[in-house]
């Protein structure tokens, strides 16, 4: 009998059959967005399951589940799974980094365009039927984007590929990160690492590109967008709950600051209703990732995460697909779990 896998949300038929020929596979082909009963129900004899950032996995879920070994998720944020209890109980959590990388970083740019040169504001105007006059010499007046200064909180895979685009526009980068690029890094993509209040006061526009974690929670707050020029833009495509999606709203009511182009929210699918009201911000429905070709290699490559986690945990198992140590190694992100099965094994 084929071991059991849960799929939480509609993938590409491709991945599928990939997955069909080894497993016996419950795939949630109607995309209801479950609730954490109703997954753990369909999950509970299950030896993997692949989610989404939509998807809460904690410890109750895991008890529910006692015979799960692999959770792969698509997409690189993990924020949705308890890594300390999936730790705990031998749980192996993958991720699906680098094949978003592009599609990301275009969209991040894509907000910051459309932010500058208000394409949303405009394109209601002229929808509305409100263009009454061929040219006017003070009609929407934007932000200039070339030669401007970008500051990236955050300047990992995603954040380096949004700097690559910078250059082609002629941009000053600062960056704010853990650790500083090699010289070399930093000359290419015309980038200086500086501290976060520097970043913020100096930079025509500020993307965020930080993981969430209770230590991000509000990193952008009242007193951050203070510190930022009032012909400043605010671009999130991190996490919701990175930036204080309240105080964004008044700040941008007040004109604390110029406008925000955000891709992911508080809350979400719910949007505070204050940014809804704004004007002077772009908002588009956590799309980063949402181009055909990404979405696909990232749903691939969590199927292919699954079968060489549950090759590493040792299950009586038998598969086709063949990884090498580095392909498991490098998306496996609670290593302490996978240091543990090791240890079992040996």
């Amino acid at each position: 009998m084929k071991p059991k896998i849960t799929i939480a949300r509609w993938v590409f038929d491709d991945v599928l059959q990939f997955l069909q020929n080894d497993f016996n596979v419950q795939a949630n082909l109607a995309d209801e967005v479950l609730t954490a009963a109703s997954l753990s129900a369909r999950s509970a004899d299950a030896v993997g399951l692949i989610t989404t950032v939509t998807d809460k996995v904690d410890a109750a879920f895991l008890a529910a589940c006692p015979h799960l070994k692999v959770i792969s998720n698509i997409g690189v944020g993990v924020n949705n799974i308890d890594l300390a209890a999936c730790t705990a109980r031998g749980v192996l959590v993958c991720n699906t980094p680098d094949v978003l990388n592009a599609a990301t970083a275009d969209l991040g740019f894509a907000l910051l365009l459309a932010t500058a040169r208000r394409i949303t504001e405009a394109e209601q105007f002229l929808r509305a039927g409100d263009w009454k006059k061929a040219f006017a010499v003070n009609q929407f007046l934007g932000h200039d984007v070339a030669g401007a200064t970008l500051g990236i909180i955050g300047m990992g895979r995603i954040g380096q590929a949004v700097a690559r685009r910078a250059v082609g526009f002629d941009m000053q980068v600062l960056y704010c990160n853990r650790s500083q690029l090699p010289s070399a890094q930093e000359q290419a993509l015309n980038a200086s690492w500086v501290q976060k209040e520097v970043l913020l006061a100096r930079s025509d526009f500020v993307l965020l590109l930080v993981p969430y974690s209770a230590a991000s929670h509000h990193l952008i707050g009242a007193a951050e967008l203070g510190l930022m020029k009032s012909s400043a833009i605010l671009i999130n495509i991190a996490r919701g709950g990175v930036v204080d999606d309240a105080a964004l709203a008044a700040a941008l009511s007040k004109g604390t600051i110029a406008a925000a182009g955000l891709d992911v929210f508080e809350g979400e699918p719910a949007v505070h209703p204050a940014l809804l009201a704004c004007k002077n911000v772009v908002l588009t429905p956590h799309i980063g990732s949402a181009t055909h070709s990404t979405r696909l290699k990232m749903a691939m490559l969590a199927a292919q995460n699954l079968m060489a986690a549950l090759n590493v945990a040792a299950l009586n198992v038998t598969i086709n697909f063949n990884p090498t140590e580095n392909h498991i190694l490098q998306n496996v992100v609670n290593s302490e779990a996978l240091n543990h099965l090791t240890t079992q094994r040996n």
